[in-house]
């Protein structure tokens, strides 16, 4: 669960690091900037309680079959949640859920990688992420394989869309700045999304792929 591709190109795959081309401009928002480096060890924002009134706008495309309990309305909801949480106060997030044959599509367009993967992240904002002290906007594109994680779900004994979650909350958390390029970064990264899933009654979904294995 490690991969980010050089600054402006597709942040990806949490597992294994890969190297590709910046996404080239375009009309399809998929084809636009994808994420960006982060922030120096200690820089992430402190986790804020949840504000109603505050948040980013949350959108779910489904291209594929959804999982059951399906993601469909429950994962937009929890990744505003998740979002507020971490201190992001506005802005747009689109998530587009797909099956392994999409995702490998993607993921050798964007990456340079043949095969699938769990989640790209495409940042279209202008900005380089927060600054520490204050809150976020982002505006980006997460895409998710429902595919994996169904797979990774049956393996780690938790609901497919959770791990769908953890997915979605890995391309925030790229959005915002952090990174995951060396194993001081990966750790840093984990710990926070385990945190975060934590706060929200979920518990360190991350955290589990060492019990299941």
């Amino acid at each position: 669960m490690s991969e980010s591709a050089p600054s402006r190109s597709a942040a990806g795959d949490r597992t294994t690091p890969a190297e590709g081309d910046p996404a080239p401009a375009g009309d399809d928002p998929l084809s636009r900037r994808p994420a960006t480096d982060g922030f120096a060890a200690g820089d992430t924002p402190d986790m804020q309680a949840p504000d109603t009134a505050a948040g980013p706008t949350v959108r779910l495309l489904l291209e594929t079959a959804d999982v059951d309990p399906p993601v469909v309305g429950w994962l937009e909801a929890m990744l505003r949640e998740l979002a507020v949480r971490a201190g992001v106060r506005g802005g747009e997030l689109t998530v587009l859920a797909v099956d392994d044959a999409k995702m490998s599509e993607m993921h050798e367009q964007y990456a340079g990688v043949p095969g699938t993967t769990d989640v790209l992240t495409f940042d279209l904002s202008d900005d380089v992420g927060p600054t520490p002290n204050g809150p976020a906007v982002v505006e980006g594109d997460i895409v998710v394989c429902l595919d994996e994680a169904r797979r990774q779900a049956d393996a780690r004994g938790h609901a497919p869309r959770v791990e769908a979650l953890l997915y979605a909350l890995h391309g925030l958390l790229h959005l915002l700045g952090e990174d995951d390029h060396d194993e001081q970064a990966y750790q840093r990264m984990h710990a926070r999304e385990d945190q975060l899933l934590q706060a929200v009654g979920l518990g360190a979904v991350f955290g589990r792929q060492g019990e299941a294995s």
